[in-house]
């Protein structure tokens, strides 16, 4: 074939599938056709007359080395999973021996300054830069803009000078020696200087890309590059509004109310539900009905927009009020506003109907009202007693921080040092008057809550965050609904960014139009995230280098931008998210959010409202193939492309072995995180219908022969309580007895039996209980003030090589539950495949 230009693609095309001119036919020798075969087999060692066996071994899986030795035994296929999984093997050897060899260099490197400076006090450095923060001479405007000048200028100038491959290197184990040594110091300058050191890596490597990097070949090199640019530059905005919106939180304060009960506000309850069943409904309303509150300044309303008879007969035995309507326009939205329009609380306590309340939670939220006239909306956190599909699937529940910690714990903290909480539509209380002023709850995208806010702080209103959980719910059952959550989340952050668009409109001041503008950006990871997924195979498969720089150039320049971001992370947040773990929650639903997102740009009124299911139970542990099928689809990708990594690593391309490595490491990444993706996809079984959070609180277990039993509890349900007890006392199956538990100090007794007797624990199933017992058991053990403090005390700490360990450990613990759940389908299959020809043998 001849190509007119070997470097453009469309030339290869042309060449390879239009007919050529006259002019250009070439004539081959027929006698070179008969002989290429025969010089093939000698070259590969394949005897004469051999099959198309032995051909596909030689050319693609067994070195002529080997191919006698595997004669007796040859199955193609299964040497073809072997060689290449033991190729990956070495690959992946290698790379983790070379980097544990430059941690364990910078390691040394860090004990040698350490061993050096013996007397550095990290607590007064603390102090010392605090202090320096809160300095009289840099509380002068003059100062800090002359400061902040020649920072900037330092700042451009690091930025903006080339260095060399060395010099770079240099570069790079400076700030890492640097992170390293300033991690060790606690507060808030440490934070700042870490998130200063990460964007001066960040900002190198993106002069470099913009101004070394994207002076490409052809037409197609040129696309992908600037798909992957745009999605990189995308990480960098996030990453700097991430670094706004995480480095002060406030940690505002409990502000108790002052004055007489008599003269407090009153506050309704609301407590929307559609479809759930009045089990995950009761123990909500039960929990606001016992919450600590003048009895006539408190009401309870349960919104039913599914108009159920169970549901009103519920709410006249508990005694609050039932509200409906005779449609359910705007979902949620729309039930909230109708129970606005016929109830005249000066407050709204809002909660969805799994959301339990403390019994202290009027009285730990409305002082910061009565103290600050003009915040219209406080919210507290939501937190969650059961597992969501990551931490049931992965097995990482209460060890490893869930998808929302990082939210609840830290971002909510630092937006309201901005005044830019959001209201997330549970667990918050809001004045009646400015919510009336805005016309309610908002109805124009199906993220109601935060689209609320935004229109509160447009008002000039401020809002509250009290990082403390006082009330706790369940998190989503399956992956299923938790995709379909996040996907109405995405929608309507995508909806609020297209209508009122926070960087544009009046009211809002400028780290408000930050901090909103994250939230709602944060949404758009979706396409990106998939171009990350995919980009190292444009090289892979067709040679495409999307980034014009040698392997090495990339490397250094890449690898400072990546560690010191996860150093500075880690530090900064890793008490609420871990190292690598949003990759693992993008990777999941990038596929999912980035239509619906794409959607809502040009088309913000489409979508609807769904409810997301709770409560529900998986009876049996099942690989979820419908959602699966875009990871499947990048699983099979990734690992062609890795593939096709090792034939050019050896054969056509090693003579840029690095750029080779460089894609096949990136690939590699992706293929471990696709692996933790079909992880969370094989749903594990929750059979419970009522689900127990672990707690050991003091009991007492009164027999029939009227022993009392001091005994304390390791969890608890609304069915049930799992009890620590002696093994000294006669406890058999199905005995009926009585257990304490105690509000403070009143005691409850609650009727159950003996269904569950191991060494040292006792199961127990409550008897059947009145609305009264169950309003008891509650506030014994859901409503305490202190029911969730701590919760997080026996997490993890983060370490990035630790994470990084894990999500490898996770990604191959997917593999395997893969390939198990595949090879149970072949079996089913076959056997039904036997099951079907022995009946037609029978017939």
């Amino acid at each position: 074939m001849q190509v007119a230009h070997p470097a453009r693609l469309r030339s290869w095309l042309r060449g390879a599938f239009l007919r050529p001119s006259p002019s250009e036919a070439v004539t081959i020798a027929t006698d070179e056709i008969a002989e290429l075969p025969h010089r093939l087999a000698a070259h590969f060692g394949i005897a004469a007359g051999a099959g198309w066996q032995a051909w596909l071994s030689a050319l693609f899986f067994v070195p002529p080395a080997q191919r006698a030795a595997h004669a007796s035994n040859f199955r193609p296929a299964r040497f073809a999973v072997h060689t290449t999984f033991r190729s990956l093997d070495l690959l992946i050897r290698l790379v983790l021996t070379l980097f544990g060899q430059l941690i364990a260099f910078t390691q040394r490197a860090t004990d040698f300054l350490s061993a050096r400076l013996p007397d550095l006090d990290f607590l007064q450095l603390e102090r010392r830069l605090d202090r320096l923060a809160s300095s009289d001479l840099l509380a002068l405007p003059a100062v800090r803009w002359a400061t902040l000048a020649l920072a900037l200028a330092m700042f451009a100038i690091v930025c903006t000078t080339p260095f060399s491959l060395q010099a770079q290197l240099v570069f790079l184990l400076a700030m890492w020696l640097a992170a390293l040594i300033v991690r060790r110091v606690m507060g808030n300058m440490s934070k700042l200087i870490l998130i200063a050191l990460s964007l001066m890596a960040s900002a190198r490597y993106a002069w470099w890309r913009l101004t070394s990097t994207l002076d490409l070949e052809t037409g197609w090199e040129t696309f992908f590059a600037a798909l992957l640019l745009l999605a990189e530059a995308y990480t960098w905005i996030i990453l700097l509004f991430g670094y706004i919106q995480t480095a002060w939180p406030l940690k505002r304060p409990v502000t108790r109310l002052a004055g007489e009960r008599s003269d407090y506000p009153t506050v309704d309850v609301y407590i929307p539900t559609y479809n759930e069943p009045l089990s995950v409904v009761r123990p909500t309303v039960l929990a606001a009905r016992s919450m600590d509150w003048p009895a006539d300044k408190l009401r309870i309303h349960l919104l039913d927009d599914g108009r159920r008879d169970a549901f009103r007969a519920f709410a006249a035995e508990a005694g609050i009020g039932y509200l409906t309507r005779p449609d359910n326009r705007h979902a949620k939205a729309g039930n909230l506003n109708h129970a606005l329009a016929v109830t005249s609380g000066e407050y709204v306590a809002i909660f969805d109907c799994d959301h339990l309340p403390t019994s202290s939670f009027l009285h730990e939220c409305m002082g910061w009202f009565q103290r600050d006239s003009q915040c219209a909306m406080l919210q507290t956190p939501h937190h969650f007693f059961s597992p969501d599909p990551f931490e049931r699937n992965l097995s990482t529940f209460r060890r490893v921080p869930n998808e929302g910690a990082l939210f609840y714990g830290l971002i909510q903290d630092t937006n309201d040092l901005w005044n830019a909480t959001y209201f997330c539509g549970s667990c918050a209380i809001i004045k009646r008057k400015p919510l009336e002023q805005i016309g309610g709850i908002a109805v124009e995208t199906v993220t109601e809550d935060a689209h609320t806010a935004l229109k509160l702080h447009r008002l000039g209103y401020t809002t509250a965050y009290i990082n403390t959980p006082l009330a706790a719910g369940l998190a989503t059952e399956s992956l299923s609904s938790h995709i379909g959550q996040r996907i109405r989340w995405a929608r309507g952050m995508a909806q609020i960014f297209r209508i009122d668009n926070p960087f544009l409109g009046k009211g809002l001041s400028f780290f408000q139009r930050i901090c909103y503008g994250n939230a709602m950006l944060h949404f758009f990871y979706g396409i990106p995230r998939l171009i990350f997924l995919t980009a190292p195979l444009a090289y892979l498969f067709f040679e495409l280098h999307v980034i014009n720089a040698a392997a090495g150039m990339i490397a250094l320049y890449v690898l400072p931008h990546i560690v010191m971001s996860n150093l500075a992370n880690a530090h900064i947040q890793g008490q609420y998210r871990h190292s690598f773990w949003a990759e693992v929650y993008e990777t999941v639903l990038a596929w999912y959010i980035a239509l619906p997102t794409t959607i809502a740009m040009f088309k913000p009124s489409a979508g609807s409202f769904n409810v997301t299911s709770k409560g529900g139970l998986i009876e049996k542990t099942y690989f979820d193939w419908h959602i699966s099928r875009p990871y499947l689809l990048l699983i099979v990708l990734n690992f062609a492309g890795l593939a096709a990594g090792l034939l050019r690593l050896f054969y056509f391309n090693s003579h840029e072995a690095g750029t080779v490595l460089l894609n096949m490491v990136w690939t590699l990444y992706n293929f471990l995180m696709l692996g933790v993706a079909v992880g969370v996809a094989t749903e594990t079984r929750q059979v419970r219908s009522a689900h127990r959070v672990a707690s050991r609180l003091p009991a007492a277990l009164h027999l029939p022969d009227s022993t009392t039993v001091p005994c304390f509890t390791q969890d608890y349900s609304m069915n049930g309580l799992g009890l620590e007890i002696s093994d000294q006392h006669a406890l058999a199956l199905g005995m009926e007895v009585q257990v304490s538990l105690w509000n403070g100090l009143r005691e409850h007794r609650f009727p159950a039996r003996v269904v569950v007797r191991n060494t040292g624990t006792v199961g127990l199933q409550f008897a059947p209980l009145d609305v009264q017992a169950q309003a008891d058991l509650v506030q014994c053990t859901f409503a305490r003030p202190e029911a969730w403090r701590g919760w997080k005390d026996d997490q993890d700490v983060d370490r990035p090589m630790q994470g990084l360990h894990e999500i490898f450990t996770l990604g191959v613990a997917g593999y395997r539950k893969l390939l198990h759940m595949l090879a149970d389908g072949w079996t089913r299959r076959k056997a039904g495949m036997r099951a079907r020809f022995a009946r037609k043998a029978s017939r």
